[in-house]
């Protein structure tokens, strides 16, 4: 435990110090007391208003987004035992872009607000079960590694289908557009209670997986060996890391590179048990997904969170393909 203690105070201290930074910078600058006095019910004015009505929403919904697509990453880098896996790998990201985007170009995303991330979690759950359903319901790495390949492709031509098809509508395809680069703008308490719940509920169910995770690790007959119930346990990471990528990308579009990133960068810095990873990794993307959507706010253009993530990932991605193994 005092191997955890260290390294989650430091990275519970960045994601302080980027929530606070999230609620105090953007068009309207406020200065830290303020914001304090806010979150502390004594603000009052323009200060409250942007930060209760706008900023707090955000950050709330950026954080949860973080946590949930950062522990997905460590369930699939445990379930295929290799660290370039991501939460996309079976097809959960393409599918709630798919349904997202037909949301869009159907017109259900302006009547309601909760059309888009309806659709975008129901699209999420179909891959799924169609990875399920062509991997012949066995859950070993390889046939579902094979399917999460075909139902990425499938769902990616797809949308880009769908967008070719909204072409002329400059509107609905610019909104598919900025959707499917990801961010964090004009989200409300609505898309907070959409993510959050559900988040939290989740990384709580995911801490005790720590010791089981560390025994797949030696291989499914290792794990088996020693009292692991690895099918039980393959279909408990395929289900806890769908429910969280689902709601990660229901709220936030596509964010890539977050789930990759962020348990590998914490996996070479605190070693590989997962009974440290787990809760250093959610804590971890939690202050990177708040860290970059920041930056957006400092770049011209109003550059996207899944573009800022895509610059930062893109490169850590290419450094670990040619380090030494």
């Amino acid at each position: 435990m005092k191997r955890l203690w260290a390294p989650a105070w430091l990275l519970a201290l960045l994601l302080v110090l980027a929530f606070m930074g999230s609620l105090a910078f953007g068009e309207v600058r406020l200065a830290p007391p303020e914001v304090l006095h806010v979150l502390m019910g004594r603000g009052e004015g323009l200060a409250r208003t942007v930060v209760l009505d706008f900023r707090l929403p955000r950050a709330l919904v950026g954080m949860a987004v973080g946590a949930g697509l950062a522990a997905s990453g460590v369930l699939m880098q445990s379930f295929f035992r290799n660290p370039l896996a991501s939460p996309g790998l079976l097809g959960v990201s393409t599918g709630g872009a798919l349904g997202a985007v037909a949301a869009l170009a159907l017109g259900w995303a302006s009547n309601s607000v909760f059309a888009l991330p309806a659709a975008s979690i129901a699209g999420a759950f179909l891959a799924t079960f169609a990875v399920m359903a062509l991997a012949k319901r066995e859950a070993s790495a390889e046939h579902l590694l094979l399917a999460g390949v075909a139902l990425n492709a499938l769902f990616g031509a797809a949308t880009s289908f769908i967008l070719n098809l909204t072409a002329g509508q400059f509107e609905v395809t610019g909104q598919i557009v900025f959707w499917m680069l990801g961010g964090l703008e004009n989200r409300t308490w609505a898309h907070v209670w959409m993510v959050l719940p559900g988040t939290v509920l989740g990384c709580l169910l995911l801490l005790p997986f720590g010791r089981a995770l560390n025994l797949l690790s030696l291989g499914e007959q290792g794990a088996q060996s020693l009292g692991v119930n690895v099918r039980q346990l393959q279909w408990e990471i395929i289900a806890l890391s769908t429910i969280l990528t689902a709601l990660a990308t229901a709220v936030g579009g596509v964010i890539g590179f977050v789930g990759l990133v962020v348990p590998h960068i914490l996996r070479l810095g605190f070693g590989p048990d997962h009974r440290r990873l787990l809760p250093l990794s959610m804590i971890g993307g939690a202050a990177f997904v708040l860290a970059c959507d920041l930056i957006t706010r400092f770049l011209p253009g109003e550059l996207r969170l899944g573009v800022v993530t895509a610059l930062l990932g893109g490169p850590f991605f290419l450094w670990m393909l040619r380090r030494p193994a």
